[in-house]
């Protein structure tokens, strides 16, 4: 136990191997902040942003900098091409996390991380809203179906090129239904911008 020593690591792997986690997180498995700092100081924990540790061992990811921005701000839901990426879906690589959040939320600061903030209301603020594990952090992420439908839907943020190849990808390999499309168009109030489209594919 951290009462016993301090500078063992055995009360926090039991946070998740890997994981992000803050200082409340450190404390709920027996590790106080104090000794939380002697760990960092020794370098089996890393601090990667402001009240955002991590352990030094473990071996970040393609998506590390998702995780993290997720720890950071757990009422995130990730979503267009961050969402693409996780699901890969389609080519683009983005250089920043793309996040959504409640359309009246105050925007969070993560200064540390490249961000890329859109709002979400109404029902796009919980339909086809999907609850994974990355790097040990948890993370929303819109679905595959969804996320091919808001990349028309913000079709200011993305283009017609990237959203008409995710459609076309996933409708090729299966991985979401015409009747799912068509559910999270509805539920979105895209309809008409998926419709023409899919019309096109023979969808």
């Amino acid at each position: 136990m951290a009462g016993t020593d301090p500078l063992n690591l055995s009360d926090l792997q039991a946070v998740g191997a890997g994981a992000f986690f803050c200082p409340r997180d450190a404390e709920e498995a027996g590790v106080s902040y104090h000794e939380l700092r002697r760990l960092v100081d020794r370098g089996d924990v890393e601090q990667v942003a402001r009240g955002l540790y991590r352990l030094a061992a473990a071996e970040p990811t393609e998506l590390y900098t998702l995780a993290a921005v997720c720890a950071r701000v757990p009422e995130a839901i990730v979503c267009l091409l961050s969402a693409l990426q996780f699901h890969r879906i389609g080519t683009r690589v983005p250089r920043e996390v793309w996040i959504a959040i409640p359309h009246k939320a105050r925007e969070p600061r993560v200064p540390e991380f490249p961000v890329r903030i859109v709002r979400f209301s109404g029902a796009s603020a919980t339909y086809g809203i999907e609850e994974v594990t990355v790097e040990g952090a948890p993370v929303r992420i819109t679905s595959i179906a969804r996320t091919v439908v808001d990349c028309f839907r913000f079709h200011r943020l993305v283009s017609r090129e990237t959203a008409l190849e995710a459609l076309r990808e996933v409708v090729t390999q299966s991985r979401a239904t015409p009747a799912a499309l068509w559910r999270a168009a509805e539920a979105c109030g895209a309809k008409s911008l998926i419709g023409p489209p899919m019309e096109a594919l023979s969808i």
